[in-house]
């Protein structure tokens, strides 16, 4: 590998010499013109773009949501469902692109992802208030062209780049997670606002997807391999030996997907993050989907703001969480990835605990925010913003936990089985549920404004357990991920 890497930073047109026994032998190793390190960072830049197109589609409807239950005519179950839909169909979508993505060719896969749920994003913005259950379709259908981008973009980066600089990539990419969302608050209640109809909200992701997709077909190679110190030095070597000749390190053996699913399994690392990250995206989805009502209806308690009767509701509360989550997710997931270079270096299990510590921090911050709701809003905003900085620290720290302790060649794989359990256990049924438990609690009563209140903020108090459960996780993966490392590497 020191051979490699010290053959690699060779100047355009000249050659290096290799000494051989007694003799020299002579070898001229031309660089393209156009910087690997550029292309690298255009096809960086072209994934990040479609990440942030992919969460502002997924935020859309609670960005709107007043609008849309008051459109169709729905309880706080009914509404759930919406996400609950889209988010059990992105799971179950995400092995099946996750085997494709390990097997043929990803460039391919993404344009198609995105071809189609822009198509049918822009399909569903034509549909009447007599159209729900094709509505509630339509958002599960855009769940599945999501599912292909999550799964394997990620794994593009991972080709591109070492460890050293991968998780500052990584942190790049999964920043347009949070930002993405907020963005699809404010495009959501800023189109309602200025054209009176929320339709218009699903008809500008589509067409930023077009643009997404000539970009990829442009910029992104047909074909990554991926680029290690290892790989490099064999390759180098590998060309003076002749082309004839493979590296050792490209000869893998074919394994079936039971036979990959069967030893992610035994890799705790893998496992206990990955329920780590399920209660972080239980905590994240019931807070995307219900915080701008549960403002609303704090607020009507408070007598802040009248009753939603006009056509269009009043969407401040979208807005300024929107602006939260984007200004809090950019934040967070900064910090959370210069806590961890800098902290790995002086401790291996920097990672899990920062996740850990991290996932205490912001249950404590939200079960803070429910509970000072119905005196203060400002201080709601406040602990509300906290709680999801802290849920920001761990967006590519715990990618970058999967990357270094499965191989590369199962890594879309546990990618894929990573989001279907999170989504299964996690923000699949937590929209729903709360407003499931929303339903219950007013049942109990006469319907009022401090009951529909008082629903919510209860049915919200599981977040905080879940968010605690989720930090206990994260340090029994602390536990293993020393052996992990060493096997992965092995």
């Amino acid at each position: 590998e020191d051979t490699g890497l010290q053959l690699q930073p060779l100047l355009e047109g000249q050659n290096y010499r290799a000494a051989a026994g007694d003799g020299a032998q002579c070898a001229a190793v031309s660089v393209p013109r156009n910087s690997p390190a550029t292309r690298d960072c255009l096809v960086v830049a072209v994934l990040c773009f479609g990440n942030l197109i992919n969460f502002m589609d997924w935020f859309i409807v609670p960005g709107i949501l007043l609008d849309i239950q008051k459109y169709f005519g729905l309880s706080d179950g009914r509404t759930g469902l919406l996400q609950t839909v889209f988010t059990l169909c992105y799971m179950l979508a995400a092995p099946i692109f996750g085997y494709l993505g390990d097997r043929y060719n990803r460039k391919i896969l993404l344009g198609a992802g995105i071809l189609f749920w822009s198509g049918v994003t822009l399909g569903s913005s034509f549909l009447t208030e007599s159209y729900y259950r094709i509505f509630v379709l339509s958002r599960g259908l855009v769940g599945i062209g999501t599912a292909s981008y999550s799964t394997i973009a990620p794994t593009i980066i991972a080709d591109l780049f070492e460890e050293g600089k991968r998780t500052t990539v990584l942190s790049a990419f999964y920043i347009f997670i949070p930002v993405g969302s907020g963005c699809g608050y404010v495009l959501a209640a800023g189109m309602a606002k200025s054209t009176g109809d929320w339709h218009w909200a699903f008809r500008v992701t589509p067409c930023m997807g077009g643009l997404a997709l000539v970009l990829l077909l442009l910029l992104v190679p047909h074909r990554i391999q991926r680029r290690t110190a290892r790989h490099r030095a064999l390759s180098i070597s590998g060309t003076r030996r002749g082309a004839d000749e493979t590296p050792a390190v490209h000869r893998t053996a074919k394994t079936t997907w039971c036979q990959d699913v069967g030893s992610l399994a035994k890799n705790c690392s893998f496992v206990w993050s990955s329920l780590g990250l399920t209660a972080m995206a239980f905590v994240t989805g019931a807070l995307g989907m219900w915080v701008p009502v549960f403002l609303y209806r704090a607020q009507l308690v408070q007598g802040i703001v009248p009753p939603c009767l006009q056509e269009s509701c009043n969407s401040s509360n979208s807005l300024i969480f929107g602006g939260i989550t984007i200004g809090t997710g950019i934040l967070g997931v900064i910090a959370g990835a210069e806590a961890a270079r800098r902290l790995r270096k002086i401790y291996s299990k920097a990672d899990p605990l920062i996740c850990a510590t991290s996932m205490f921090i912001s249950a404590l911050c939200l079960y803070t925010a429910l509970v000072v709701a119905q005196t203060n809003i400002l201080s709601t905003f406040i602990f509300i913003a906290f709680g999801e900085l802290f849920l920001s620290v761990n967006w590519a720290v715990v990618t970058d936990i999967l990357l270094y302790v499965v191989t590369p060649r199962r890594q879309s794989t546990a990618i894929a089985l990573q989001i279907l359990l999170s989504h299964l256990l996690g923000d699949a049924g937590s929209p729903y549920l709360i407003g499931a438990i929303s339903n219950a609690l007013q049942a109990r009563g006469a319907p009022s404004f401090q009951s529909s209140f008082r629903s919510i903020q209860s049915s919200f108090a599981i977040c905080a357990f879940v968010g605690a459960f989720g930090g206990a996780f994260f340090l029994l993966t602390a536990l293993y991920i020393e052996g992990d490392r060493r096997e992965a590497e092995r």
